[in-house]
């Protein structure tokens, strides 16, 4: 499959692969606007196909009926689709060469929404980097039930080719997502904007874990992990600049007010540690620590928070 050349049917077949709160926003978002979308669900499959699925936003609710909504235990009882989206956490992905074969038709597609760094290379070293689009949401949202999502901010979806500029069939799943009313735009460089999500993802979500399970509004309200949320940040943007990327102050000025218009927020990794879950420790804060100390870029405030992380969650499947 080349890059390069259309692989996109009209109406393509779609497979959501972990139906947490973003795999399910956004599975039903593309199944309330028309496509075809086959949820492989981990738990909670009774409710969903009992109930179908809800999203929440404010006082707006959108309901995809249990008739619309085609939920399965396995992967092999989807089969071959036009587009794979893993929305499953990068903690689960030493299951993936098992879960996508039965997914992988001659043009599949696979488009990874995961958090942090290294999905999108391991995903090319399993199933050739020709069928990789890397993604990234944007969004603050929790699953309160299965089927059950409430959206504080919908925000958008950037996506990309593994490697290289984004080329028609990028520009193809972007229209396939505005389509389905989410914002959504194509980037050339992918790398580049998975350190940009690092400046949120590296603070927040691993801060309010740190400072004992408290919400992004208190760790904003707090002078000291106010400035402990600006040197990790810091150290982020001189990593990104080492190799090549540039993040400016107006975009970080701008995390900084998106973060206080979502008020008692609780990021998806604090869900995932109160919940007694597994936390993507090393994805978000492990490997860019790695890639930014192999490339002599000092990261103390990084270390510091990853080897509490680890701690703090040791022992988690």
């Amino acid at each position: 499959m080349n890059p390069a050349t259309p692989a996109l049917p009209t109406n393509p077949r779609i497979a959501i692969v972990g139906a947490g709160a973003i795999g399910t926003f956004y599975g039903a978002q593309l199944a309330l606007a028309g496509a075809e979308v086959d949820f492989f669900v981990r738990s909670g499959l009774a409710e969903i196909r009992a109930r179908g699925i809800t999203l929440r936003e404010g006082s707006a609710l959108q309901t995809l009926p249990a008739a619309r909504t085609a939920v399965y235990a396995t992967t092999e009882e989807i089969g071959p689709v036009d587009i794979a989206i893993i929305t499953l956490k990068n903690t689960a992905n030493d299951r993936l060469a098992a879960l996508l074969p039965p997914l992988l038709g001659p043009q599949t597609i696979i488009l990874t929404l995961q958090n942090g760094l290294g999905a999108d290379e391991l995903l090319a070293s399993l199933f050739g980097r020709e069928r990789v689009v890397g993604g990234l949401a944007f969004i603050a949202a929790v699953r309160e039930a299965p089927g059950e999502i409430r959206i504080y901010t919908p925000g958008y979806v950037t996506l990309g080719e593994f490697k290289g500029p984004a080329g028609k069939r990028v520009r193809q799943l972007v229209e396939l997502f505005r389509r389905a009313g989410v914002k959504c735009n194509a980037v050339d460089d992918l790398a580049e904007a998975r350190w940009r999500k690092l400046v949120w993802n590296v603070p927040y979500n691993g801060l309010t874990i740190a400072a004992g399970g408290i919400t992004t509004d208190r760790i904003l309200a707090s002078p000291e992990w106010k400035r402990e949320v600006r040197a990790l940040i810091d150290e982020v943007v001189r990593a990104a600049a080492k190799f090549g990327y540039v993040i400016t102050a107006d975009f970080i000025t701008e995390q900084f007010a998106h973060t206080r218009r979502m008020g008692a927020y609780q990021p998806s990794s604090l869900v995932d540690y109160l919940a007694g879950r597994a936390v993507e420790v090393e994805a978000i804060w492990g490997e860019p620590l790695r890639r930014a100390q192999a490339a002599g870029v000092a990261m103390p405030h990084l270390g510091k928070l990853y080897g509490q992380l680890k701690e703090l969650t040791a022992g988690r499947g």
